[in-house]
């Protein structure tokens, strides 16, 4: 169906209405930004560069860490970018093609966590049983699952919005373009928009939600019966934390009525989801892994090894 939307482009709030506060921000975030991108890449770089890493759980690592810097890339860029600008404008296309990146990724993601805490699962809860199991073949088919979730799940969600008609206010109240706020400013009815956000998000984010707490609740409790892996509890601690982070947020902002926004509040959680969670993630599942530690070590090694031998 042909789009009928009257508007060429949207005008986006941004993250603050204070000029003296924008360099501030923007420093800020530029460097979460570089360390997302430095800290996914550098797991990506060691997972497909050194053979120890080539198990299972380091190519659910390595997609999680390629989700992490495509799914803050869809937002970061433009968000930096905005702040040297007068007036922060998105264009109708660019709009819905961010809308469906941040979708797909969002959705790769959500599925791809799932995969990561059932594999953790088999591997502490069921260690004899883990290689007939989450052999490389089956790990290739959960994977492309993930991705193909997120993709169809996007896809779906993008096509509803095309044939919503916004012809009031063109601002977003984000420092990008989202459902919720694009919901806002249309002028036909939503409701098909948002069944189908409860409907498929819900089955989507409520299930995928409930197996990866329900496998992180097994492995805690296998954790805490061998006093010998009470490190490796605290780390099980932190993963789930991350994970009822980065679904709290998604819940707050998809799931709620259309008239509980509150755009403050909602700015703050974007926040969370789009920039700080890819940001912590490669902290907390990764560079507190000493398997990946002494990859790092052993890059270091090759590199010294091979400038010596040049200066020789």
């Amino acid at each position: 169906m042909e789009n009928q939307t009257m508007l060429s482009e949207f005008l986006l709030h941004g993250l603050s209405d204070i000029p003296n506060m924008w360099l501030p921000l923007f420093l800020l975030f530029f460097f979460i930004y570089l360390m997302t991108l430095t800290g996914n890449l550098l797991i990506l770089f060691l997972i497909i560069t050194d053979s120890h890493l080539h198990t299972p759980m380091y190519f659910f690592l390595g997609n999680l860490a390629s989700l992490d810097v495509c799914y803050s890339s869809v937002t970061s860029p433009h968000m930096l970018y905005d702040f040297f600008r007068e007036k922060e404008t998105i264009s109708f296309p660019a709009c819905i093609t961010q809308v469906f990146f941040f979708i797909f990724f969002i959705g790769a993601e959500v599925s791809l966590l799932t995969v990561m805490s059932y594999d953790r699962y088999i591997a502490i809860c069921h260690p004899l049983h883990y290689v007939q199991i989450m052999h490389s073949k089956r790990s290739v088919k959960l994977t492309t699952a993930a991705w193909t979730t997120g993709f169809l799940y996007s896809l779906i969600n993008t096509l509803f919005i095309k044939k919503l008609t916004f012809c009031g206010s063109h601002t977003i109240q984000n420092f990008f373009c989202d459902l919720p706020q694009l919901f806002q400013l249309s002028c036909t009815d939503t409701f098909l928009n948002i069944v189908l956000i409860f409907v498929f998000g819900g089955v989507l984010g409520l299930g995928s939600f409930l197996i990866t707490l329900t496998s992180y609740v097994f492995i805690c409790i296998t954790l805490w019966r061998i006093p010998t892996k009470l490190k490796g509890f605290s780390t099980c601690v932190s993963h789930l934390m991350v994970v009822s982070i980065f679904y709290g947020t998604l819940f707050f902002t998809y799931f709620r009525p259309n008239t509980s926004y509150r755009f403050v509040e909602d700015r703050l959680v974007s926040v969370i989801y789009a920039v700080i969670t890819p940001f912590l993630n490669p902290l907390i599942y990764s560079f507190r892994n000493n398997v990946l530690k002494e990859a790092v070590r052993r890059a270091l090694l090759k590199i010294c090894c091979r400038v010596k031998i040049k200066n020789k």
